[in-house]
């Protein structure tokens, strides 16, 4: 309609941000995927990104450091080794240098750490009240392996979903320095590079599909399966890892942790063996706290967290964050 417009939602990454992109992105650009990254040829995967939180810095983390992670992350659950970025600044006028320095800083040791080279980028300044600080675009370039295939057409029934810890603790860290929530101990953003993870657990040759949990949270993913294979999950509340202090958050505000966004965590479609991988992942730093979290069934269609009582209950894909400007 002709009154319709772009609202904060549209950017949340559930239901009104698939409906953006299916609608109007897709056709328009005759996109051949909807995932954040995508196979350009034999052995190469490209994906980009922009990056907008609010604050800019928050305990874990801040809009440098996300901008490398995300985009590995990106790179990695496709199965592809991160290689190169690109990286360009919108800086709004009046941003203190000592920000700026502290963002880059932050990048080049995220870089380091996740083995990708920053080659080449972009700098552009705007009018103060035009920028809300700096905002960030990163593009990312990775090879992938000889044989290297996850997607959703290789989930079955019956396999075992996988996650590789605690879920909502950077969403809860960003909104408790947003709102100077005086959290005490301040949760901690899980904002982490995933690849070298990745490259443990698909070396089994055990590992259908991989999604990081970002924006939408892990109910967003679970949907989105359900949309592209028709099958159902169930997801077991009593397994679900969520520390205490995010519970608790969650509870005051009336939360869900299934749609909390994070930057730090994956979710891995694995075959029925999957023991070996779930050993693997609690042996990496990354993946320590590691849990078996549900499963694929063709029994029916639709998302179900079996609650600790033992019934079920639709996990919905929500039209639209609660939470904005996350990532």
């Amino acid at each position: 309609m002709e009154n319709e417009i772009i609202t904060l939602g549209h950017g949340s990454g559930a239901g009104l941000t698939r409906e953006l992109i299916s609608d109007i992105l897709k056709p328009t650009f005759d996109l051949l995927s909807l995932e954040d990254s995508v196979q350009i040829d034999e052995n190469i995967v490209i994906t980009t990104d922009s990056y907008v939180v609010n604050p800019l810095f928050f305990p874990g983390g801040n809009i440098g450091k996300l901008a490398v992670t995300g985009t590995v992350n990106d790179l990695a659950m496709k199965g592809a080794r991160p290689a190169f970025l690109m990286m360009a600044f919108i800086i709004e006028e009046g941003l203190p240098l000592k920000d700026f320095r502290k963002i880059v800083s932050s990048i080049a040791k995220a870089a380091k750490e996740s083995q990708v080279k920053i080659v080449a980028g972009d700098t552009k300044v705007v009018e103060k009240n035009r920028g809300d600080g700096i905002f960030i675009t990163s593009s990312g370039v990775g090879y992938l392996p000889k044989g290297m295939y996850l997607g959703t057409d290789r989930i079955k029934p019956g396999n075992k979903i996988l996650i590789n810890g605690s879920i909502g603790d950077h969403a809860i860290s960003v909104i408790n320095a947003r709102n100077n929530l005086g959290l005490e101990p301040a949760p901690k953003s899980d904002c982490a590079s995933l690849h070298d993870l990745v490259i443990k657990i698909t070396e089994t040759g055990k590992v259908n599909f991989l999604r990081d949990a970002t924006r939408g949270g892990v109910a967003a993913i679970m949907n989105e399966v359900v949309q592209e294979t028709g099958y159902g999950i169930i997801i077991n509340e009593k397994n679900l890892p969520v520390k205490e202090n995010i519970e608790a958050v969650c509870e005051l505000l009336g939360l869900d942790p299934l749609y909390l966004a994070n930057e730090g965590k994956l979710t891995v479609f694995a075959s029925d063996d999957h023991e070996d991988i779930l050993r693997i992942m609690k042996k990496q730093e990354t993946g320590k706290d590691s849990a078996l979290i549900g499963e694929v069934t063709d029994e029916f269609t639709g998302v179900f967290l079996r609650t600790e009582i033992g019934s079920l209950r639709p996990i919905l894909m929500i039209d639209s964050d609660p939470l904005p400007r996350i990532c």
